[in-house]
């Protein structure tokens, strides 16, 4: 390849990837001219932070060279304000208490899964789902809390008064603030796995997936079913570990990492166009 061609094999993955977020940013009329302002945007934010020459300052003219982006718009965007996007507090609560009850020993079985919890505190100060509201925030009531748990469906209330996890997995289904923020925190860290992979990073992350054609519905709806089973038994262990590690980690003073692990099921008619293949 001749210097400044990009590898078609890359082309070829970039178009790839960019077809399913292009269909979500049509259905919500995300047009290509915000998209065009946005790329213009963060173009300009990684070349400026990712890409500085070691002893020097980086200059406008570098980021032209490294983004194509006009200097005038180069200025412009390095002098704006920035906003970050967070999670809503309510989400960051909820997950907070799940963690708690995924993670924490005093919240799990024998065999290391959340247990069910009475719903107000027990006179020997023993786990309860008041007790894990009131660990997390003293200025929410554990009643308000479950009423909203169990619209949810997150949490079931049996005939004992015992609150019973639904530990598949903790997702906001109404709020869509909330979904845009995991759709594109976690898609954020799945790419930059491959990212890391693909440019050579050593050690290589972990970044697998398994993939068959030719299947049934009746076949795709067991390996789903199948896949969320195992998909949930994995998410558990893997944040009672973190768990015990980041307790572990609160008072060491290079404690500044963070980690994802995740997993996904996804099914639709072949598509070479797609695919690819």
């Amino acid at each position: 390849m001749r210097p400044g061609e990009t590898h078609p094999a890359l082309v070829l993955a970039v178009s790839r990837l960019l077809r399913p977020l292009v269909r979500v940013l049509i259905a919500q009329g995300f047009t290509f001219p915000a998209l065009s302002r946005l790329l213009k945007e963060v173009y300009v934010d990684v070349a400026e932070a990712e890409f500085v020459l070691e002893g020097k300052a980086q200059t406008d003219s570098r980021i032209n060279l490294l983004t194509g982006i006009h200097r005038k718009d180069i200025k412009a965007l390095r002098q704006r304000q920035r906003t970050a996007q967070h999670a809503s507090p309510v989400v960051s609560r909820n997950a907070h208490m799940i963690a708690l009850w995924t993670g924490a020993p005093d919240y799990l079985d024998e065999r290391g899964r959340p247990r069910p919890l009475p719903r107000l505190k027990a006179t020997d100060g023993g786990p309860s789902f008041e007790a894990l509201v009131d660990s997390v925030s003293k200025d929410i009531r554990s009643r308000a809390v479950l009423d909203e748990w169990l619209r949810l469906e997150l949490v079931r209330l049996d005939d004992q008064d015992q609150v019973h996890l639904n530990s598949e997995a903790f997702v906001p289904r109404e709020d869509f603030a909330d979904l845009a923020f995991y759709f594109g925190r976690n898609l954020r860290d799945h790419i930059a796995a491959g990212g890391h992979n693909l440019l050579g990073g050593d050690p290589p992350m972990l970044e697998r997936a398994v993939y068959y054609d030719g299947l049934t519905i009746e076949s795709v709806r067991e390996l789903s079913d199948f896949a969320r089973e195992a998909g949930s038994e994995a998410l558990l262990e893997v944040n009672r570990k973190a768990f015990e590690l980041a307790e572990r980690d609160k008072k060491a003073a290079d404690a500044g990492q963070r980690m994802t692990f995740g997993v996904f099921f996804f099914s639709g008619e072949e598509s070479p166009d797609e695919d690819g293949d």
